[in-house]
C-alpha cells in the first residue's frame, strides 16, 4: 500500500520541527511493531532479550543484558519480570546465570521475527534504501549533536 505524498518547497520542509516529525514516526513505528510482539504476548523488551540470547547463548547473565537494554527502554520495565516470564513460558534457561533459549523460545523468536519483518516491509514500502540510510546518518548526527550515543546498537 504505497501512499503518495504532497510534494512542499525544500524550504518549507526545512523549517519543519524534526522532533515533532520524528516523535510522530517514533509513535507510528513503535506501535506498529508493539501491536505485532502483543499478538505473541510479548513486549518490545521480550523480543529485545530473545534476540540477544539467541545471538549469544549462554553469554548473558541478567545483571549484563538489563545494562545492555535499558537504553532502549522508554516504558520503565522490569526486566527481571520480563526474563521471569520467558522462563515461565519455556522459552528461555538460565544455567549458572547465564540465559539460553529453549526450542520453544526460539520457536516464538522467529513468530515473532516475522511479524516484525512485516512492520519492517510497510515502514520501507516507496522508500529507497539510500534514503532510509541517509535518514538513520542524520538521525545519528542529529542524537550525536546533542550528547547521546550515535553508534549503532550492536
Amino acid at each position: 500500500m504505497s501512499v503518495t505524498l504532497r510534494e512542499y518547497a525544500e524550504k518549507e520542509v526545512a523549517a519543519q520541527p524534526i522532533g515533532a516529525w520524528s516523535g510522530l514516526a517514533y509513535r507510528l513505528v513503535v506501535g506498529a511493531i508493539r501491536e505485532q510482539l502483543a499478538v505473541e504476548g510479548l513486549t518490545q523488551p521480550h523480543w529485545w532479550t530473545l534476540n540477544h540470547v539467541a545471538g549469544e547463548p549462554g553469554r548473558w547473565s541478567r545483571a549484563a543484558l538489563i545494562e545492555r537494554l535499558a537504553r532502549w527502554d522508554d516504558l520503565g520495565i522490569d526486566f527481571d519480570g520480563v526474563f521471569d516470564d520467558l522462563v515461565g513460558r519455556g522459552w528461555l534457561s538460565e544455567d549458572a546465570g547465564r540465559m539460553t533459549l529453549t526450542e520453544a523460545g526460539e520457536e516464538g523468536r522467529l513468530r515473532a521475527r516475522e511479524r516484525n519483518a512485516r512492520v519492517h516491509r510497510q515502514v520501507h514500502e516507496g522508500v529507497d534504501t539510500a534514503d532510509f540510510v541517509t535518514t538513520i546518518n542524520v538521525l545519528r548526527r542529529m542524537v550525536g549533536n546533542l550528547g547521546g550515543d550515535a553508534d549503532l546498537p550492536a
